[in-house]
């Protein structure tokens, strides 16, 4: 098992950049072994998938965030994190950290969440 805690959302005017955290305390199995991800969910909406990196820091987006996020990853302090840059309005969603074993998959809903984060992107 592993709890995630996120931090570093807010408030930032379109265009502008911002930087989210997401610390993990695995309870049984090395931080490493998991794969991480990030997914928003707004209100009336499904949550849906941003970023992930797996195990081998292997890395996938969503097509609207290509080229304008970054996820990464730091082993050595269990810490998984989201660079977004250029955001819009449409970005504006409660920000949700995410693991799962190995690799986090669009099509499988991961088995370890954080409580979220919200990033509200003003125009």
């Amino acid at each position: 098992q592993v709890q995630l805690v996120e931090s570093g959302g807010g408030l930032v005017q379109a265009g502008g950049s911002l930087g989210l955290s997401c610390a993990a305390s695995p309870s049984q199995r090395a931080f490493f072994t998991y794969g991480m991800g990030w997914f928003r969910q707004t209100p009336g909406k499904e949550r849906e998938f941003v970023a992930a990196i797996d195990y081998t820091f292997a890395t996938d987006y969503r097509d609207s965030v290509k080229g304008r996020f970054s996820i990464s990853r730091d082993n050595a302090k269990n810490t998984t994190y989201l660079q977004m840059n250029s955001l819009r309005p449409e970005d504006t969603a409660v920000y949700y950290c995410a693991a799962d074993d190995l690799v986090v998959l669009v099509s499988r809903p991961p088995k370890y969440w954080g409580q979220g984060t919200q990033v509200t992107v003003s125009s």
